[in-house]
């Protein structure tokens, strides 16, 4: 079955829908802060996973190493929670985090503002000036987000599968349209698409364990997965730097090779 993801603008319903969709599936339904929990194993400070998941980089601000190993944990714990698939994931580009593997449906929900307000005013006893600066303030940093980490347009529907407007669709009818499409062979589990996610999983949990130990030396590497083989390519301090990160991936259970493409830069 389907990994589900919704991507909402806040207060729009998405996680509404999201706990509907679990229900109505069996799935497990989980969230942005499920995540950062899950990351946390790391030994890096929820506050701050939670940070490098939700603020945009400051004016001209680069993408820090820290920042890096956060992301790095985000993604292996994300991975490793939709592993065995049946999961809604309700949270900040899970879209995108999740972009390399086949059996998501990605799922866009929308609102009209008034709905939103309404709803920011009620739960966070807001203001209508402040509800509607607090969704704006929200909606803004996930954009300058998702553009700094992915290029990519937020709003862009090409990114999703499906587009809902509450305004004319209820929770319970965009329930069971999501539900039906889950259902449909595309989503359905294959030998393939299972050897996909099995190599993300061990890839992202290998990036997350050198960057827990490399210190600030693997700022500048990529690494995947293929069958057990680890290729880490990219630019590196020095040879004493290139060794340290393929003893650490060499150690993470369930590789069985590495294929070091790892280049010496002092530029990086």
């Amino acid at each position: 079955m389907a990994i589900i993801t919704i991507s909402r603008g806040t207060f729009s319903g998405g996680q509404t829908l999201a706990e509907c969709l679990a229900e109505k599936l069996g799935y497990r339904c989980i969230s942005r802060e499920v995540i950062v929990r899950a990351a946390g194993q790391y030994g890096a400070p929820l506050e701050k996973l939670s940070d490098a998941l939700a603020e945009p980089p400051g004016f001209l601000e680069r993408l820090t190493t820290e920042r890096v190993h956060y992301l790095a944990y985000i993604r292996a714990a994300i991975y490793k929670e939709v592993r065995n698939d049946k999961v809604v994931y309700h949270g900040h580009a899970g879209h995108l985090l999740l972009k390399e593997i086949p059996l998501v449906l990605r799922v866009r929900v929308i609102a009209d503002m008034e709905f939103r307000i309404k709803a920011a005013m009620e739960r966070n006893n807001l203001s209508r000036e402040k509800a509607i600066k607090f969704i704006k303030d929200i909606d803004e940093k996930r954009v300058k987000w998702t553009r700094f980490l992915y290029h990519a347009d937020w709003y862009d529907p090409a990114l999703y599968d499906i587009v809902i407007n509450l305004e004319h669709i209820s929770i319970d009818d965009a329930c069971g349209l999501v539900s039906y499409v889950a259902s449909l062979d595309k989503f359905k589990p294959t030998p393939e698409s299972q050897k996909i996610m099995d190599d993300m999983v061990l890839g992202t949990e290998v990036r997350a364990a050198v960057a827990r130990e490399a210190g600030n030396a693997d700022g500048g590497i990529e690494i995947e997965a293929d069958g057990g083989v680890i290729t880490i390519s990219g630019s590196v301090g020095s040879l004493v730097e290139a060794d340290k990160i393929r003893e650490i991936a060499r150690k993470v259970p369930g590789v069985k090779e590495i294929n070091s493409k790892m280049r010496i830069s002092t530029h990086w």
